[in-house]
Formats: C-alpha cells, structure tokens, sequence
C-alpha cells in the first residue's frame, strides 16, 4: 500500500489517482488543499520539497513527485505503459507535451477562471491562443486515432484528459474539437470516471 497526497481538485492529482484505482491498487489517500497553503506547509516541505501536488509516498518511505512519473511508476508492466520501444516513446512525446504545452495553457486558465473568478479580460489572452493550439493539435491527432498511442488507453490518454475535460471550465468550449470530444467518453469509460 502507498499513500498519494492530492487535491481532488487538481487534473495532475486526479490522473495518478485514477490510475491507481484502474489498476485495482491500494492506497491512502490524504487531502492537500493547494489553495489554503497546505503543500507550502513546513511539514509538508520537510516531507516534499518540491512543495507540490500529487505526492506519492511508499509504504518503505520512499518518496515521489511529479504526476506523470507517478503514473509510470505505478503502471510499470501493465497495458497503459506501452513494451514496444517506439510505442513506449511515443507515449513519453505526449507525456512531456502535456506539461509544458497543453496544462500549462489548459489548467493555468481554468483555475484562473474557475477557481479564482476571475473575469476573461483579467486573464493573459496568451493563455487561450495555447489552449486553443493545444486543442487543434489534440483533434488533428484524434480525427485518424481512437487514442493518442496504439489500440488502447495508456498513461498518455490519462495525462490528457484530466485538464481536457474540464477544458469548459476555463472556456474552452470542446463542441468545437469533436474528436477530442469523442475521446474525451472514451478515456472517461475505460477509466469508469465521470
């Protein structure tokens, strides 16, 4: 058993969580509201200095950070992390461009907006230009694919979706990116999320 420390509601949180119940595995998990300062907390920092979340810890007392490596970590060996190398790279291409070109846009606003309040002027519009781009990009892929890797759900479908599908959120309307709308159901089923 592994405890994982999260916010429900954070994507990057949420994708390790969903992983780990996917796979059937047994963990604790311990609330971390980001917004009140709990994961800058000096007992939070002396545990994980990275001051973020998720964070896994292992029954042993090793520690990990980082949402998709705690997603690879935990499904090493199972369907969602591609055993052919070119397969395995692909995933890790979309794994990477998730967090520095899809969340960083996608997820940036959706707090802003959502979770802040705060009005569409009041928010860099470099912001949605990315998100938008990121979006294109996503249905450009998924107009000739069921997934972003090979024939099935892998950890590059899970990275995806957490922010994507609550893209709305931060007003990104996915009527207007329908494959990635049809992907959206379909990550959700595998994963049996709503």
């Amino acid at each position: 058993m592994f405890t994982l420390y999260g916010d429900k509601v954070s994507g990057n949180c949420l994708k390790v969580k969903w992983v780990a119940d996917h796979l059937g595995l047994a963990y604790r998990w311990v609330d971390v509201d980001v917004v009140a300062g709990e994961a800058k907390s000096p007992d939070y920092l002396a545990r994980f200095p990275m001051g973020q979340v998720p964070a896994l810890e292992l029954a042993d007392g090793r520690r990990l950070a980082q949402s998709n490596a705690m997603m690879l970590y935990l499904a090493a060996g199972t369907t969602l992390v591609p055993a052919e190398p070119f397969a395995h790279a692909q995933m890790l291409q979309w794994l990477f461009w998730e967090q520095y070109s899809h969340e960083p846009a996608i997820a940036v606003r959706r707090f802003q907006k959502f979770y802040l309040g705060k009005p569409d002027e009041a928010i860099d519009p470099a912001l949605m230009t990315k998100g938008r781009a990121a979006l294109d990009l996503m249905e450009g892929h998924l107009s000739g694919h069921d997934w972003f890797v090979g024939d099935g759900l892998t950890c590059a479908d899970v990275a995806l979706v957490a922010y994507t599908r609550v893209a709305h959120e931060g007003g990104f309307d996915l009527v207007e990116w329908p494959a990635v709308r049809g992907w959206v159901g379909r990550v959700e089923q595998a994963l049996a999320i709503r």
